[in-house]
């Protein structure tokens, strides 16, 4: 079970885990960092080869991010188009293009081996939706998306996956697509996530920055990080909190706190 907490502090951390966060700061060699960035699509995809379409559940659009697409429509039938930015196995995009037959969908990830597995979905049809292999920090989405021509972008643990000096050139290639006075969706990881605090020490890469064993990183947000990403780079902030969920495992009888931002940001 999962009990949702909304609010607008971060979650206030134990004396036990403020002082292990305190104690590590030691951070990965630089060497090891630029390997890291080198390798970072290898590492996705050899993520999603161990994994295959296994790793992630489908999330199934019942929540908010249902509602915002039925808020964000002028009359009950009419036709989206949405980019999920950071697709993977489509465990986002198939449960939605099931639920909402008048959405067009351009799908896109950084992984090759990800954009096969969509293809080979059953549910894939060019028809409803376009997918393509990109690197959202450098590969201009103006190559496989018309500009101004997109009603919703969907940023759902994605950003946090890429190094935070690279995460503004992913805000403004998104912008380029998205007409304007629509949003981007976003949820990610929260600072002082329970994922955060279990890292050993020796994988930090840098301030709310750490690496995993398989090489794959993840940022842990605050507000205050992502409001001024996303201004920086020209939108408006609709919404922006923290949202904090304890996961209860009984067989094991272990009460786990997660820490989620839920946003969404505008093209004025």
């Amino acid at each position: 079970g999962a009990s949702p907490k909304k609010g607008h502090s971060a979650r206030v951390l134990s004396p036990e885990e403020a002082e292990k966060l305190v104690k590590d700061q030691v951070l990965v060699s630089e060497f090891k960092q630029l390997k890291l960035e080198k390798e970072a699509q290898k590492n996705w995809d050899l993520f999603y080869k161990r994994n295959s379409t296994n790793f992630f559940k489908d999330r199934h659009w019942t929540t908010r991010e249902f509602q915002e697409l039925k808020a964000c429509r002028e009359f009950a039938d009419q036709k989206l188009t949405i980019l999920e930015a950071g697709c993977g196995v489509g465990n986002c995009l198939f449960p939605l293009l099931e639920e909402d037959l008048n959405i067009f969908a351009y799908a896109c990830d950084f992984s090759p081996r990800a954009v096969e597995y969509v293809k080979k979905n059953a549910l894939y049809s060019t028809e409803r939706c376009k997918v393509f292999q990109c690197d959202l920090t450098k590969d201009d989405l103006l190559d496989n998306i018309p500009a101004d021509s997109v009603d919703v972008v969907t940023l759902i643990f994605v950003l946090s996956a890429i190094h935070p000096d690279k995460m503004h050139l992913v805000l403004r290639n998104i912008y380029k697509v998205l007409k304007p006075g629509k949003c981007v969706l976003f949820r990610d990881y929260g600072l002082y996530d329970h994922a955060m605090l279990r890292f050993k020490s020796g994988s930090k890469l840098g301030e709310n920055f750490y690496v995993r064993q398989d090489g794959t990183r993840s940022y842990f947000f605050t507000e205050e990080f992502l409001s001024q990403l996303f201004r920086a780079e020209g939108y408006e902030q609709v919404v922006n909190e923290y949202v904090q969920r304890e996961t209860v495992n009984r067989k094991e009888d272990l009460r786990v706190p997660r820490v989620f931002l839920q946003s969404k940001f505008q093209k004025p």
